[in-house]
């Protein structure tokens, strides 16, 4: 045993005696105290939290309550706790878990890393953030991203040519503001969830901690580690559409001081949609070495395939005269049927595989200051191609891509991409918690630098079938068009070769200036270098950003299990957008665009494992890009949106038996500047709904038995911001049933969409809507052993 560890364990001996002393007249004065502060150790976010403190302190926290209302008090929150569930710690002889250091019992998290870079309870989080976690996943039966977000308000869900997850947070729409592990995680593809731990949806501008843009928000990942929990379980499930998948998550501690894990799985399946398929696999083995008490290291290898049938939807109903804004069109389903598929069985298809190793450092120096150093590389090869209903070259009686007015004509469009990009990004984050008189602080800063690089290539489509022109016309009653496609590079298709260099840096401290009143302040620099090289032209244009991006927020808590906050906070994009993989004449003079974020909230843990959010906020979004009506290819920086908003939701655990997640959020998003002759100021952004609703609620009957019921509702949105084509609102009810048979063995039904409603889910235009999945089911069998 070192000189240090004799120390610590004379110190911890000491600890102990002192609690036994005090412990007697103390019990209730401790129970009564706030699970987690800004600044305690990650070892105390379990829940119910008890932290020991000295007397001064005590005193401090505690002035005013009389010392039985207290002692009262803790015991109705231990009597209310007492049932359930607790978060299962590792051994140990390893170190502490993952659900126990972030406080996850069942639907319920108590705090995250991701919005702060420090573990830090959500209700002192000065920001909206949703966590979704592992067991709601399970217990939903959720695939994928874009599955769970429909019950995370003020998320909407956006098409993505139908071979991409891209999200609409808070009326900004994005296909890059995806991370895992807190690692930017920017290729458009569908995510599989089978190795997430939790999914935490950040709102509104997040650049201190993550970067450029997630102007809206964004999505995190959160991955399961090896930390010491043995877990051995495989789970089978088959459902609708000859779904069939299975999955296995393994791993223990070796020892003291190793850990492992596996997690892996296959799914094969048809779609509701004709000619629909999907193949999707995984493996994620990872490894974690604590060397010493106070370093760890973590080791992660991913390799993920995805092979689908590419899908854009349907047309929407052209009218007579054409759509005007106050006259809406709506999509078009042929005689009401929403299998149908229009494309190409023969060409449609989306293949993207990714391989990611991770290497994360953590160690302790002591005297409050910690350090984490993480390196990531990832590589995608990604690929996609798509016959759609696009109308581009074909005559305006064609109906422009949608159904003509007498439904007798529609014209299809063709195009292939090959987009594959390497990310490597290293990050260094110091903590550091001191007090300087009577105010606490929890520092934070640190670095981050990384190289992206690839290729951007697309090819149009030529229809042999009508004089190998850009256009085939069908009929939109069977527009599964089975001819032959030549995809051949023109000279107005991107050919770029990318690279871009990021270097960050940023500061943030979180101030304890009272029991009651707590400071976040913070700014990071980032310099955005981008070079793309033109294949076409053969020419090579460079442009460097340098951004200030900063957070400021003021924490009121009248109790412990109390917050109310106002914060703002500053993002920007640089002009290349999202998937910056070109640069031209006109956004090469393009400053970036800018999201300003105010908001004020309120938190309350109305029970231990119970948190209820409240927000309402104002994003001003600036110069986005107008293309210049004359067609030279230059942009002006003026277009503005304004989206003011109100969320609120409600998650954990109402009784011991009963789990709850409800959320319901009003979004008013508008362009405000005109951008286009058809997006004028006043118009709603797509795919924003003004209303939005969830409801899930899971009921645990007896040992055996449990069963769960939600409800989505969306209220009416438009397919694009020229607010054309209207997409009506939708309930939808979900409901699930489960039954432990014994030690080993669970098994769970699931039905999506219980009532078979017919509803229109998502778009990527006016003339590529997607419809909602009908009835489905899914059965799964889960083995514990």
């Amino acid at each position: 045993m070192t000189k240090r560890n004799a120390q610590k364990n004379r110190i911890n001996l000491f600890a102990r005696a002192a609690l036994l002393s005090v412990s007697c007249t103390a019990l209730g004065l401790l129970s009564d105290i706030a699970p987690v502060r800004a600044q305690s150790s990650d070892n105390q976010k379990q829940l119910p939290a008890i932290e020991v403190l000295s007397p001064q302190q005590a005193k401090r926290r505690t002035a005013g309550v009389p010392t039985a209302q207290r002692a009262s008090r803790g015991a109705q929150r231990r009597a209310q706790a007492a049932r359930a569930p607790e978060p299962q710690a590792a051994p140990k002889t390893f170190g502490v878990s993952q659900d126990a250091r972030t406080g996850t019992v069942g639907v319920y998290a108590n705090s995250t890393s991701s919005a702060t870079k420090t573990n830090t309870p959500l209700v002192n989080i000065p920001q909206s953030v949703a966590v979704v976690t592992k067991d709601f996943i399970r217990d939903q039966s959720f695939q994928s991203v874009t599955d769970v977000t429909r019950y995370v308000p003020g998320v909407a869900i956006h098409q993505g040519e139908g071979n991409r997850d891209e999200l609409v947070i808070r009326g900004v729409d994005s296909s890059a503001n995806f991370f895992v592990n807190g690692f930017r995680d920017d290729v458009q593809y569908f995510r599989d969830l089978y190795n997430t731990q939790s999914l935490e949806i950040l709102k509104g501008p997040s650049a201190l901690i993550f970067g450029r843009g997630a102007g809206g928000g964004l999505v995190n990942r959160t991955l399961k580690e090896a930390d010491g929990t043995r877990v051995y379980e495989a789970t089978m499930q088959t459902g609708s559409y000859g779904d069939r998948r299975v999955s296995l998550d393994a791993g223990q501690a070796v020892n003291e001081n190793v850990a492992v894990r596996l997690n892996a799985f296959y799914e094969g399946s048809d779609t509701f949609r004709d000619y629909g398929h999907l193949e999707r696999y995984g493996i994620n083995p990872t490894v974690t070495l604590k060397p010493s008490d106070d370093t760890k290291v973590k080791l992660s290898y991913e390799f993920f395939h995805d092979f689908r049938l590419e899908d854009r939807g349907n047309p929407s109903q052209g009218i007579v005269g054409g759509a005007t804004r106050f006259n809406p069109t709506t999509p078009f389903a042929p005689n009401g049927d929403l299998t149908k598929f229009f494309g190409s069985p023969l060409y449609n298809s989306a293949k993207v595989e990714v391989q990611t190793g991770m290497a994360v450092i953590e160690h302790d120096f002591g005297n409050g200051l910690t350090v984490r150093n993480g390196s990531i590389y990832s590589d995608y090869n990604r690929g996609y191609r798509n016959v759609y209903p696009g109308g581009t070259g074909a005559p305006a009686s064609a109906g422009g891509g949608a159904v003509t007015p007498d439904q007798t004509q529609l014209a299809l469009n063709a195009y292939q991409n090959y987009t594959p990009r390497e990310n490597a990004f290293n990050q260094t984050d110091f903590t550091y918690k001191t007090v300087t008189g009577p105010i606490r602080h929890t520092v934070a800063f640190g670095t981050e630098f990384g190289r992206q690089t690839g290729l951007s290539q697309r090819d149009s489509g030529f229809f042999p079938d009508n004089g190998n022109k850009s256009f085939v016309i069908v009929n939109p009653f069977d527009a599964a068009y089975l001819g032959p496609v030549n995809f051949n590079h023109i000279s107005t298709d991107a050919n770029s070769k990318y690279r871009l260099n990021i270097a960050s840096g940023y500061v943030q401290d979180q101030i304890e200036l009272t029991r009651w009143l707590q400071f976040l302040v913070g700014a990071r620099y980032d310099s955005f270098d981008m070079t793309a090289l033109d294949l076409n032209a053969n020419i090579q244009r460079n442009r460097v950003d340098e951004k200030i991006s900063p957070r400021a927020a003021v924490i009121v808590k009248p109790i412990d299990s109390l917050s109310l906050y106002t914060a703002w906070s500053t993002s920007y994009l640089p002009a290349s957008g999202d998937q910056f993989s070109t640069l031209s004449t006109g956004t090469l003079i393009l400053q970036p665009q800018k999201f300003d974020n105010t908001e004020i909230g309120a938190k309350w843990n109305i029970n231990p494992k119970l948190l209820f959010t409240a927000a309402a906020y104002e994003l001003i979004r600036t110069n986005v890009p107008i293309a210049n009506p004359n067609g030279d290819g230059t942009f002006f920086p003026s277009g503005a949106h304004k989206i003011r908003g109100f969320e609120t939701a409600l998650t954990g655990y109402v009784t011991p038996e009963w789990q709850s997640s409800f959320g319901y959020a009003y979004t008013d998003a508008r362009v405000t500047s005109d951008t286009s002759t058809t997006i004028v100021a006043g118009n709603r952004v797509q795919l924003v709904p003004y209303n939005q609703f969830s409801l899930w609620n899971k009921y645990q009957f007896n040992p055996t038995w449990a069963a769960s019921l939600g409800v989505i509702y969306f209220s009416d949105s438009f397919a694009s911001s020229d607010d054309t084509v209207r997409l009506p609102g939708f309930v939808r009810v979900d409901a699930a049933v489960y039954a432990k048979i014994d030690e080993m063995w669970r098994v769970q039904l699931n039905v999506e969409n219980l009532f078979n409603k017919g509803y229109w889910a998502t778009a990527d235009s006016n003339n590529n809507i997607s419809p909602g999945q009908p009835r489905t089911f899914r059965l799964t069998a889960i083995a514990k052993f």
